[in-house]
This record gives structure tokens, C-alpha cells and sequence, in this order.
């Protein structure tokens, strides 16, 4: 019985990698994935180390700033939903603030939350 139990288990997780890697691969901008250094994987990891939370959208874009090539995520957090940046070549974090899709990037208050340029929210976070 010992032996039927670790093949079902060894036969469900390879189906669950088998889903998470279709998932993977088909989320958008998938196609420059080639052009990556950093795997969708670790930026994952990056993005919600930046911010806790819950990834709601995920995308691999050619974009200025950095190396060109970021993944952009959507984070949900429990003060709302925040866009993280992360270069897809070096894994250095771009941007940090509130997804509004009206295109601003301040926080309320005036406070922008772009790294390397705005200033730290000294509420915690």
C-alpha cells in the first residue's frame, strides 16, 4: 500500500507542475520570455517580497527604464491593488506603487511610490 501511495503522489504533483507550467507559459508578453534572465518564478518571489499580497495579473513587457524588459505585476493587497515592476534581466525592483489605471503614479497624499525616486511610505506596509 506504501508503494501505491508514493506513485499516486509522485503522479499528482507531476500533473500539478505539468498545470502551473501551461499556466506559466501562457500569461501575457510569454513570448519574450527567451530575452528574460530572471524567470517568471523568481520575479514572483521579488515582486511579493516588495509587497504581501495576492498576484492578480502578470505580464512580461518591453518598457523604458531599466533593462527594457520587466515583468509587471499586480498585487492585491489590503490597502488595494499595487503595480510592481521587476527588471526581467536583473531582477532589480522598478516599481512600487498604487495601480490606478488612470496612469498617475501617486499614492494619496502626493506621495509617489516609484523606486529610486519617491519617497519611502513611512506608514508601514
Amino acid at each position: 500500500m506504501n508503494k501505491l501511495q508514493n506513485i499516486t503522489l509522485a503522479a499528482g504533483m507531476t500533473a500539478l507542475g505539468t498545470a502551473g507550467i501551461a499556466m506559466a507559459a501562457s500569461f501575457p508578453g510569454s513570448q519574450l520570455s527567451p530575452q528574460a534572465k530572471v524567470s517568471l518564478t523568481q520575479a514572483r518571489g521579488i515582486a511579493l517580497h516588495t509587497v504581501r499580497g495576492t498576484i492578480v495579473a502578470q505580464e512580461l513587457e518591453k518598457e523604458n527604464g531599466g533593462s527594457g524588459l520587466r515583468y509587471s505585476f499586480d498585487v492585491k493587497t489590503a490597502h488595494g491593488v499595487r503595480e510592481v515592476g521587476v527588471d526581467a534581466k536583473t531582477g532589480a525592483v522598478l516599481e512600487n506603487s498604487p495601480d490606478n489605471a488612470g496612469g498617475a503614479d501617486e499614492a494619496p497624499g502626493g506621495e509617489s511610490q516609484e523606486q529610486g525616486g519617491g519617497e519611502a511610505d513611512e506608514g508601514g506596509g
